[in-house]
């Protein structure tokens, strides 16, 4: 007789190797997703995790890596520091809306102006402007006790009817000859994420990324707000006993979250998209929920996630556009790195037995 059977403690083994099994297993199911679908897998796969780093247009795809990655790793930090407080913001895709409207708009306020302090002034609107969307479910939790998952996901819809808004209103291209969408700020000097170093992908929000990564690791190793955090996560009722203020945590973790949300949208439509438009949120405030739990919601673990799933979006575009793969079908074997993870992550506190049964 199968059973599970509850471990003593967590298997720290177990918790470091499941995501890669998480990882052979997406690949595995999702080479039979795309069988099922006339197309074959070996290739599929070969596709999406080889081409992009090795096949024949790699010096192009490479770069990528750093554009794609980098507001992945920015909103996955955010939320990981709430995640493991027990604080669950699953609306980062708004607080991303958000920062990119806010941050676009103080660009677009200053056009055709140039000077240097604008761009600086857009980094501050986009980390406001997502801050204070995440300080909404923050308020209503620490002051009526209202679910911050409800409240922060309903208000993802509300961000995308504002950023449908201000596209077809507020923010749009007066030039456009009546399209919806603002200027294209790459085309504004003052207020363009340029590339650092041409060719490489690098732009302020890859140096904003690599900056959140050490700042986590600093906070959750190196300062008492940091071991608080963790605690709570781990012992709420030994927080309590500890002098933790919850509302207080509840406040900062969401805002952390928001506004590092917040500035992946500034840097995004300040960079590789240019513009405020209809489409601007491609989910990146989704996906980065599988980031921070595919990298174990350690600031290192979730820099090397961060680069997994680029490579899965660079490589989907990829056999979109060779194989025929349809967008859902890169969907879904995205979200299977998520479904895996968390099935296999039973095994970090439950141990297989085998047991014979008894003989009548």
């Amino acid at each position: 007789m199968i059973r599970l059977e509850k471990r003593p403690q967590p298997s720290r083994v177990w918790s470091l190797i499941t995501p890669v099994f998480a990882v052979l297993a997406t690949m595995v199911f999702g080479g039979i997703l795309f069988a099922m679908l006339g197309k074959n897998p070996v290739e599929a796969i070969q596709t999406i995790f080889y081409d992009p780093l090795f096949g024949e247009f790699a010096f192009y795809y490479r770069p990528q890596l750093l554009v794609k990655g980098a507001p992945l790793v920015l909103i996955a930090i955010g939320l990981s520091l709430g995640f493991r407080a027990g604080i669950w913001n699953i609306g980062a895709e708004g607080q991303y809306i958000m920062g990119a409207i806010c941050g676009a708009a103080v660009g677009l306020a200053f056009y055709p102006l140039e000077a240097a302090y604008i761009f600086p002034l857009m980094i501050l609107a986009g980390a406001l402007g997502g801050w204070i969307w995440a300080m909404i479910p923050a308020f209503l939790k620490v002051r009526f006790g209202t679910n911050e998952i409800l409240v922060s996901l309903m208000l993802v819809y509300v961000a995308e009817q504002m950023l449908a808004s201000v596209s077809l209103g507020l923010l749009k291209n007066p030039q456009g000859f009546g399209f919806p969408g603002s200027r294209n700020l790459q085309q504004y000097d003052s207020a363009h994420n340029a590339e650092l170093i041409t060719g490489t992908g690098m732009h302020w929000g890859v140096v904003a990324a690599f900056v959140a990564v050490i700042f986590a690791y600093v906070l959750l190793n190196r300062h008492m707000l940091g071991f608080h955090i963790r605690l709570t996560g781990e012992a709420p009722r030994a927080a309590k006993f500890a002098g933790v203020h919850p509302a207080r945590l509840i406040l900062f973790c969401l805002g952390i979250s928001g506004a590092l949300a917040g500035l992946a949208g500034l840097f995004e439509v300040s960079g590789p998209s240019g513009v405020v438009s209809i489409d601007f949120n491609v989910g990146y405030g989704f996906t980065a929920i599988i980031v921070a739990f595919l990298g174990r919601l350690h600031p290192v673990g979730i820099l090397l996630a961060g680069g997994l799933m680029a490579l899965t979006y660079i490589g989907g575009e990829i056999a979109q556009s060779r194989l025929g793969l349809p967008s859902a079908a890169i969907q879904v074997f995205q979200g299977m790195l998520l479904f895996f993870l968390l099935a296999l992550d039973l095994l970090t506190n439950f141990r297989i037995a085998i047991r014979k049964r008894g003989v009548a």
